[in-house]
């Protein structure tokens, strides 16, 4: 008897109802890029319209038809409210690891430049 690995997918589906051309979009992302390609490939969205690849807002803009085979495949409904959660999480995650100026370079930076009289 041969056993079957099963990977658990989390890709989520945002209630967006955003209009597009003759379409009605709303979108999928998910925690890693790999998971959020198999699930368009799986429910036939070209990875050509993959937004923002490798980034913390990677994302797949969906009609309402491929979301309902999305859910079917397994992803998980959120709200817009959640998706902005789940997208400020990774901003942070991202902004841990961005070297930062120290504070008075930064204040000198901006600082407005006087006239010389």
């Amino acid at each position: 008897m041969v056993k079957k690995e099963v990977t658990i997918m989390t890709v989520y589906i945002d209630n967006q109802r955003a209009s597009f051309y003759h379409m009605v979009m709303c979108h999928m992302v998910a925690d890693s890029d790999e998971e959020l390609l198999s699930m368009a490939d799986k429910i036939g969205v070209q990875r050509k319209w993959h937004q923002a690849p490798g980034s913390y807002r990677s994302h797949f803009d969906i009609c309402l038809s491929k979301r309902a085979l999305a859910i079917k495949a397994g992803a998980v409904e959120i709200s817009r409210k959640e998706l902005g959660r789940f997208l400020l999480f990774g901003r942070r995650r991202k902004k841990l690891h961005r070297k930062r100026l120290p504070r008075y370079r930064k204040r000198l930076r901006h600082r407005k430049r006087l006239p010389v009289l």
